[in-house]
């Protein structure tokens, strides 16, 4: 028997909330609801889901800072995220992608791409997250300075990259990133932000080298999406 998944829906609006869950009554999944980004991140510290689902704006804490907070605490990153937002909007869009999405639903909702980005998300996801060893060269510096380092990757997924790093930036270090992706013949070129740090003396992964966890922030959904496969290739899921 298929195990069942845990997905959850977040929207302050009745009528959408009630469709997202019409959409799912005929598949094996566990469904909780959130009707505000507060709520959602205290229903995903508790439940641990397998899938979310966020809409952009919600009050007391809206979507994209939701997302922002899951793929900052290492214990949630490895949690895909979908943002959901009105179409044709192109600065609601760069919000959704700056908060370390890993793919954005537009509406209105289309039952067949709603339930197709769900099983997609799903079938990669391992609850340790699908993220792959991934040792390679990455270039990266504060932002606004013309000071450039250059270290090696330890792991990978499309919210994020672990930096392995003698002398780790202080957390929320915006930062300019640029690497080669196996099989692609442009580099990766996003922004990102300093989420943890895994000091040598008292790290938070004791299996992970000295380094930090570096979230990107405005992934293009090309490269999110070339990330994701070369993910998927891989055979090995390690967590950070």
């Amino acid at each position: 028997m298929t195990e069942q998944k845990t997905v959850l829906l977040a929207d302050d609006v009745e009528l959408f909330l009630e469709l997202e869950k019409s959409f799912f009554r005929r598949e094996n999944f566990r469904l909780l609801v959130a009707r505000n980004g507060s709520e959602a991140y205290d229903a995903i510290t508790a439940e641990m889901p397998d899938l979310v689902f966020l809409d952009l704006y919600m009050p007391e804490m809206a979507g994209d800072e939701c997302c922002r907070r899951i793929k900052a605490n290492p214990e949630l990153s490895s949690i895909p995220v979908v943002m959901v937002t009105h179409g044709g909007r192109d600065a609601d869009l760069k919000r959704c992608r700056d908060a370390g999405c890993d793919d954005i639903v537009l509406k209105p909702i289309n039952r067949h791409n709603f339930l197709n980005t769900a099983r997609r998300h799903l079938s990669v996801q391992d609850r340790e997250a699908p993220r792959i060893r991934a040792r390679l060269h990455i270039q990266y510096g504060p932002a606004g300075k013309e000071q450039t380092l250059k270290d090696y990757t330890v792991n990978l997924s499309t919210g994020g990259v672990f930096i392995e790093a003698d002398s780790p930036l202080p957390v929320d270090t915006p930062l300019q990133i640029r690497f080669d992706l196996p099989g692609r013949t442009t580099p990766i070129e996003c922004r990102g932000r300093v989420a943890w740090v895994n000091n040598a003396e008292k790290p938070i992964k004791p299996k992970l080298p000295s380094g930090m966890g570096v979230q990107f922030l405005d992934l293009t959904l090309a490269d999110m999406g070339d990330i994701r496969e070369y993910v998927k290739e891989q055979c090995l899921f390690p967590s950070w």
